[in-house]
């Protein structure tokens, strides 16, 4: 995935509708919050098992997928907003959390 791709195009995509003005940091991190919970919503009350079955439901699935891709879309708004190098910042966040959760013996 190029991520720096998908931002400029996210660039253009808000540019050509005049949305810069609303995309501030806590917008986007206010819409990415809205679309957390709207993919939490297909999730709510199932049981593990039912939930797991869920990846099975073509239907379903697609409805989560979207939900995913909102709130990553807008994860890599919020990267370029405030000029974070996300990738660089998943790969440090990958070796704290290997320090702070070592392998079991």
């Amino acid at each position: 995935m190029d991520l720096a791709a998908l931002q400029q195009q996210l660039r253009d995509f808000v540019q050509a509708r005049d949305w810069a003005r609303y995309h501030t940091p806590k917008n986007l991190v206010m819409a990415m919050s809205v679309e957390m919970a709207e993919l939490v919503e297909h999730f709510q009350w199932l049981t593990p098992e039912e939930s797991q079955a869920l990846a099975s439901d073509d239907a379903r699935r697609d409805l989560v997928e979207q939900e995913m891709a909102d709130v990553m879309l807008y994860m890599l708004q919020l990267a370029d907003v405030m000029q974070v190098d996300i990738e660089a910042a998943i790969q440090r966040k990958l070796v704290l959390n290997a320090q702070k959760h070592p392998p079991l013996p």
